[in-house]
């Protein structure tokens, strides 16, 4: 049976998935108390948390330990797409450098489990994907898709982990978007955009996940202490030009032997920073994990649809708003 009373530390806690998380996990009894890491204060007031506002790239096992914390949800992870190379790689090092030092912490603590949220773009996107992706077939991420890869060299670091650190049980969940009443962040508005790009060919499937239901997934895997590798999403899917209509977006639809020359024209000239070459696959050939693995694990059945997940970002009041206006 699975230790009552636990202590949950959260990195990255003050982001949009970490203050859902926060939410959710406030609510569930068997758990004692709430350690809380970021560089700002969590958005809103939580009860019987202890909330420390610094970089956990620095050490934080002795706040680790000060609060008790036997489980950590590591979420610090920088979205941000460099605009050159050396931006690129950058990020890159910061997000695996402050992973290790995660891994650090966790080592000289008493953490016995790290759950790490990855993401379905470390399949990459190619035209013999399987569909739908199994939780243990080969991770192809592009380095084209700096987010994509950047995780896959983090799952990479966390095997490793896992192999010295035997007696801490590790969790990746692979997690398609994060949807739903008020998301907004670097990812969201990097993939939804006024105006996209569309391969005539092709009308890709699309999965979302609303964020209160990997809420109850993370709270779930915490409480019953699963380790492995899981795959998470909404039920169904939602199609890429189907996707343009409820987010009211102007959908350019090129054949591929204009829309791949196009593309990498405006980003070599630097008319538009948004969309790569690999970019553009990612609206042609898609990523469909089966969540067959996690269903069989937690027995969790997901409250809301891919489209529910959808439907509920697109009518929120944070689609396409201006810098100003947020």
């Amino acid at each position: 049976m699975a230790q009552q009373g636990k202590v949950v530390a959260v990195t990255g806690a003050s982001g949009y998935i970490g203050s859902k998380l926060l939410e959710r996990l406030e609510q569930e009894p068997g758990l004692r108390k709430l350690v809380a890491f970021d560089v700002k204060s969590p958005p809103v007031p939580f009860h019987n948390i202890a909330v420390y506002r610094k970089d956990v790239s620095e050490p934080i096992d002795d706040d680790l330990n000060d609060q008790g914390a036997t489980t950590l949800v590591h979420l610090a992870f920088n979205p941000r797409k460099g605009a050159s190379r050396r931006e690129i790689e950058e990020v890159r090092q910061e997000n695996l450098d402050t992973l290790r030092a995660v891994m650090a912490s966790c080592a000289r603590g008493r953490i016995s489990h790290l759950i790490f949220l990855s993401s379905h773009l470390v399949y990459g996107a190619y035209s013999d994907n399987p569909i739908p992706i199994s939780d243990d077939a080969e991770l192809r991420a592009s380095p084209d898709v700096p987010y994509g890869y950047d995780m896959h060299l983090c799952e990479l670091a966390l095997e490793e982990f896992a192999r010295a650190q035997e007696e801490v049980k590790v969790t990746v969940l692979r997690s398609c978007m994060v949807l739903g009443h008020g998301a907004d962040n670097e990812t969201t508005r990097a993939f939804f955009r006024p105006l996209m790009l569309g391969v005539a060919e092709n009308n890709p499937a699309l999965q979302f996940v609303y964020d209160d239901d990997l809420a109850r997934v993370i709270s779930i895997i915490i409480q019953r202490e699963i380790p492995g590798t899981f795959n998470v999403a909404g039920d169904g899917v939602v199609y890429y030009r189907e996707m343009a209509q409820i987010i009211k977006s102007k959908l350019i639809n090129l054949p591929s032997f204009l829309a791949y020359p196009a593309v990498r024209l405006t980003w070599q000239l630097r008319l538009q920073q948004s969309t790569t070459v690999r970019g553009l696959d990612l609206a042609r050939w898609p990523i469909v994990m089966s969540t067959g693995k996690l269903h069989q694990a937690t027995g969790y059945r997901f409250w809301h649809t891919a489209l529910d997940a959808l439907t509920a970002f697109a009518n929120s009041a944070y689609l396409y708003k201006d810098p100003v206006s947020r």
